[in-house]
């Protein structure tokens, strides 16, 4: 069994990072607002923000997903991380409702994370 190099291990944890702060922020960022009106104007983040975040998700994600496929040779996790990005390209540039972006990148979100994990275990199964 090979086991995984460092900088892959970085790329994947810095992916699963990326993700689960994208999805706490799109998550826990609206719940707050909606909860405290007061703080609105303070935790609001520009629109760059989700294109910030998605220019660092797309190399990141990228490298790690492609180098675990090169590794394990399983597609599936690539593509639900692929799906994934799409997903939250497509909330962060489309200019939706902010309910429809907000979904789209949660359930972007959440397939890239899953497909993040995914490639973490079949790493190291192999």
């Amino acid at each position: 069994m090979k086991r995984p190099s460092r900088a892959q291990r970085i790329w994947d944890g810095a992916a699963i990072g990326a993700s689960a702060l994208c999805l706490a922020h799109c998550l826990g960022l609206p719940v707050l607002i909606a909860m405290l009106p007061a703080l609105a104007d303070l935790l609001a983040f520009p629109e760059s923000f989700h294109l910030a975040a998605f220019a660092f998700a797309l190399p990141a994600s990228g490298i790690a997903l492609l180098a675990g496929y090169r590794r394990h040779g399983l597609l599936l996790p690539a593509i639900m991380g692929a799906v994934g990005l799409l997903l939250i390209g497509w909330g962060a540039t489309g200019g939706h409702r902010i309910a429809i972006e907000t979904g789209l990148t949660v359930l972007g979100s959440l397939l890239l994370a899953m497909g993040h994990i995914w490639n973490w275990r079949a790493r190291l199964a192999r």
